[in-house]
This record gives structure tokens, sequence and C-alpha cells, in this order.
């Protein structure tokens, strides 16, 4: 498949367990693209989310290719493959502030104290959460929470972002601010993305295509 400069590209990839085919699939996200993975459980979206990000579990076993903007990036460790997740759970450290929880996905190459402070609190201004980095995350609304936690993802600087189901443990009303939030994210930085979801609402909310599994 050819590739594109920014681009998640996984070409012929196709995963199994225990010899047994899970998923073939081949695709080309572009960036500020988000495509929406979707399929019922035990489908493999999660697997394939893992495979992708190097978390896939050994008992699997995966061929073909996976490459981001160029990079063939399938034989690197998690932390050199440039790739953000967000969970369904907002995972954020209780023993941590706002701001330190923030500053743990902070990229490592924002050097200082100051620096990176500034960098922290421009990017809660950017989320309308101005004031909060000394706070303790337990102080937090469940929409303040999943804002902290995609932005802690963003500054790590990826140059991919998948979606695992990010939503599906929201209300309505909060799911649609915190959905419109993220995908305003993705546009913003360009960043080509896969939505692992049950909810077809969530992919059209996304404008996304839709890539089914196990079909």
């Amino acid at each position: 498949m050819a590739e594109e400069a920014g681009a998640l590209v996984l070409d012929e990839v196709a995963i199994s367990l225990g010899g047994r085919p899970l998923l073939a699939l081949t695709l080309r996200v572009a960036p500020g693209e988000i495509v929406a993975v979707m399929g019922p459980s035990g489908s493999g979206k999660s697997t394939l989310l893992a495979a992708i990000c190097g978390g896939l579990d050994p008992a699997f076993s995966m061929t073909g290719r996976i490459t981001l903007d160029g990079t063939r990036i399938d034989a690197l460790p998690p932390e050199r493959r440039g790739v953000g997740i967000l969970f369904q759970d907002d995972l954020l450290f209780p023993h941590l502030s706002v701001g330190a929880n923030l500053g743990f996905g902070l990229a490592a190459q924002v050097k200082g104290r100051a620096a990176r402070r500034a960098r922290i609190e421009a990017a809660l201004a950017s989320a309308g959460l101005e004031g909060l980095a000394d706070r303790d995350p337990a102080t937090l609304s469940g929409g303040e929470r999943a804002r902290v936690s995609l932005l802690r993802v963003l500054l790590s600087q990826p140059r991919a972002l998948l979606l695992d189901e990010p939503f599906s443990k929201l209300d309505l009303g909060l799911r649609a601010r915190f959905r419109a939030f993220v995908f305003a994210e993705l546009a913003r930085h360009r960043l080509p993305a896969l939505l692992a979801t049950h909810d077809r609402a969530d992919a059209v909310a996304a404008g996304a295509r839709i890539v089914e599994l196990g079909a």
C-alpha cells in the first residue's frame, strides 16, 4: 500500500490467536482523519489497537506492516512508536495533582520547570480548565477528568491517536460534549485516529469512515 506523509498505514495486517485467524486488514488513515473500527465483542477491535501501539499480548501473532509517517513501527518498542491511546477510564494518577498528571505525559524535550509549567498551563487553558493545575484529580467533575486525560495524551506529542471506547462510560450529555472536544483536538493537531466503538453514533459524530470487523 502506498504511504502518505503523516498517515497511519496498516498493510496486510493479520492477527491470529492459537493459529485461528482473528482479523485481516489493509487501511490508510490520513492526517486529521478518524476511522471508526466497529464489530461485536471478540471481533478484535481492542486487539488491533494493542497491535498498533505495541501492547499486543504474546498469545497473539501478527503479520504485515504498520507504518506511521512513512516509518515502519510494528517492530519498535511502544515508547518509540509515537502512538497515543485513550481508554474508557481516565486513568489519572490519584496521588498526583492535575498538573503533575499532565507533566507525566509531557514530552521529555520540553526542558526546565518553568517551561514545563507554562506548557501545562497552556494545555489546561485550551480545554477551559484554567487554574486547575494544583487540584487533586478526585475533586474534578467527570467531564474535567476526561479532558485532562486527553490533554495528558496530547502533551506526549503523539503522531497518531487510538481511541478505545473512550466515551462508553459517560452519560449522554457529557458524552456529546467530550466527543466534540476530542474530535476538535484531533482535527487541530492533524492526527490520524482509529476509534474502536460499539456505538454507531460515535462514528457518525466523528464523520468517520467505518470499518467493520467480524462482518
